[in-house]
């Protein structure tokens, strides 16, 4: 088999494009580029089932009719006062204006859910954020250092990346080398270093393969982060925006790209189901989860009328350094089409291949 973990780097560029209709509600949107509110901005009433107060005030466009930007409200996951967000193009930027906004460091940032607290892996923020999403802020908590026998040559682990250097652990497969270890490693640790090699900016793809590297039989160290839990937890109520212009509840997002360039795109069902096969297939096969490589394949395969053509795609793009099997393309073109003709089978549990 070839090597599937190869991947060129990507250097993000850009900005959002803001020329959709600003939000109708005056305190959802801002002409600032700025963080417009922060962990001491104001004094703070905490509550166990309200929001803490936001503290920005609206700053309306100019006269000559600059567009207002599209902006997001945060908040720690174990606890803190409510921060708006604007102003970011990419992961990273949006992390850095998240640590700017609590007054944290960005390298303490693991990964982020939407409108939940909760290490829920199917609530991740991924290649794109619903407009009217809230984000919540998994930051470091508690470090362990496990002994791990590799008794089997599947582990039983399912990684994906936050997009800004940190892998974690998205799924635990039951009876597997690594569920066995009596909930020593749970879903959403970080995993930080293996035996003495630190994985700090490596790919999830990388940390997969260096793990699947590692020979049946030997007994290897993961240093794991664990997402910091401790603290008061906010439940948040539910948030609703006036319809205005053309955009809807729940119909559109703003979806980071492979440029670095980040858009807002109206909600498509098929790519939704669609994203959600790709990814089956990439754990099977490579045992991760990338939304927005699954989204690059979407892209690719999208206006495609055969796997030929497909295939072309994919090796003529950067995704051709990834040099996927021939089977994982077709796989992969059969799953797409299935979506867009409309036959979905049973969801199938792709376990073999998984690390």
């Amino acid at each position: 088999m070839r090597n599937i973990f190869k991947r060129k780097s990507r250097k993000p560029k850009g900005s959002i494009n803001e020329a959709d209709p600003p939000l109708s509600n005056p305190s959802e949107a801002t002409a600032s580029g700025n963080v417009t509110s922060s962990a001491r901005s104001a004094p703070y009433t905490y509550s166990s089932n309200v929001y803490a107060p936001v503290t920005s005030k609206p700053l309306h466009a100019s006269k000559r009719g600059e567009q207002q930007k599209l902006i997001f409200h945060c908040q720690l996951a174990h606890g803190s006062p409510t921060g708006v967000i604007t102003g970011f193009s990419n992961v990273k930027e949006l992390y850095q204006k998240i640590a700017d906004c609590f007054e944290i460091p960005a390298s303490t940032i693991l990964f982020c859910t939407l409108n939940t607290h909760k290490i829920e892996m199917s609530k991740l923020l991924g290649g794109q954020i619903g407009l009217d999403d809230f984000i919540f802020v998994h930051v470091k908590g508690q470090a362990k250092e496990i002994e791990v026998v590799k008794s089997e040559p599947a582990l039983g682990l399912t990684i994906t990346d936050n997009g800004a250097g940190y892998s974690f652990i998205k799924r635990i497969k039951e009876q597997s080398v690594i569920e066995r270890l009596q909930n020593l490693v749970k879903v959403g640790d970080h995993i930080e270093k293996i035996n003495d090699t630190s994985l700090a900016g490596t790919r999830h793809f990388q940390v997969a393969k260096m793990l699947k590297d590692i020979p049946v039989g030997s007994t290897f160290k993961l240093r794991l982060i664990e997402p910091n839990t401790f603290g008061f937890q906010i439940e948040p109520p539910q948030r609703r925006r006036k319809a205005g212009g053309d955009i809807k509840n729940g119909t559109k997002t703003l979806r980071f790209k492979a440029d670095g360039k980040a858009s807002i795109e109206e909600v498509d069902d098929v790519m939704v189901k669609a994203i959600e096969r790709i990814n089956g297939l990439l754990e099977t096969y490579m045992g991760i989860n990338d939304s927005e490589l699954a989204h690059q394949i979407w892209d690719l395969a999208e206006n495609k009328s055969n796997p030929s053509d497909f295939t072309l795609a994919i090796n003529d793009s950067e995704l051709g350094s990834f040099n996927f099997t021939d089977d994982f393309v077709f796989d992969i073109w059969a799953a797409i089409d299935d979506v867009k003709v409309g036959r979905l089978p049973e969801e199938k549990e792709f376990e073999n291949e998984r690390l």
